[in-house]
């Protein structure tokens, strides 16, 4: 299955009739990739159909986030996307527009500035924010882009589980595994998984669960 069309299809139905345009949001990458990125995301048709409006054009980046009909937060390095929303003071007023129900979109590193911390992130700290702590939005954590181990467990070959596994021995909140093609999508106290590849659900003390799209997912928000 395609999962650019995946994507698309889903974007659409999230946003529906009522957006026109979506503030775009790609402090993840270098700012030399900032402009590359709203263009790629047009040549591969990310947009959906909407108005991508770069938050980096406004002289007033709180002003912007304020002001738009909903965000669409780019991946890349989640260090760098957590340390800038800190620096440009937007992650009290980003957090205070979603849950006042304007619509989020959020990529990989923009999926998991919406959990309660980046500590279950793939990427490297090639800069330091000035706390782990991101928006909690969610009650959980995300691992994304997460791989399913094919290795030889005798081995102790590094592994997602694993490191989600020393995730908990530190650390007693939920995590979900999300797969290459799939989605979370919440409203309210509402939450589906949408896409085609499923998820492992990785709860301390217990077994991972592999939960498929449309399985009820609910009690993640509990």
């Amino acid at each position: 299955m395609d999962r650019r069309r995946v994507l698309i299809d889903e974007i659409r139905d999230f946003l529906g009739k009522s957006v026109s345009k979506c503030l775009f949001i790609p402090y993840a990458n270098g700012e030399y990739l900032w402009r590359f990125s709203v263009e790629e995301y047009h040549e591969l048709n990310f947009h959906a159909g909407y108005e991508l409006d770069p938050i980096f054009k406004y002289e007033d980046p709180i002003k912007a986030v304020n002001e738009a009909e909903a965000f669409y937060v780019d991946g890349g390095n989640t260090y760098r996307l957590l340390n800038t929303l800190y620096q440009k003071g937007l992650i009290e007023t980003l957090k205070k527009r979603i849950q006042e129900g304007v619509p989020y979109i959020g990529l990989s590193a923009g999926t998991n500035i919406v959990c309660p911390t980046i500590q279950t992130t793939n990427d490297m700290p090639i800069v330091m924010p000035p706390t782990l702590n991101a928006m909690g939005l969610l009650p959980f954590q995300v691992n994304t882009h997460f791989i399913d181990s094919s290795a030889d467990q005798n081995m102790r070959t590094e592994t997602r589980a694993l490191r989600i596994q020393e995730f908990h021995e530190e650390n007693d909140t939920m995590v979900v595994g999300l797969r290459e093609g799939s989605i979370l999508r919440v409203e309210g106290e509402k939450i589906s998984l949408r896409g085609f590849a499923g998820a492992c659900i990785f709860t301390k003390g217990q077994s991972p669960k592999d939960v498929l799209s449309d399985d009820p997912i609910d009690f993640l928000m509990r």
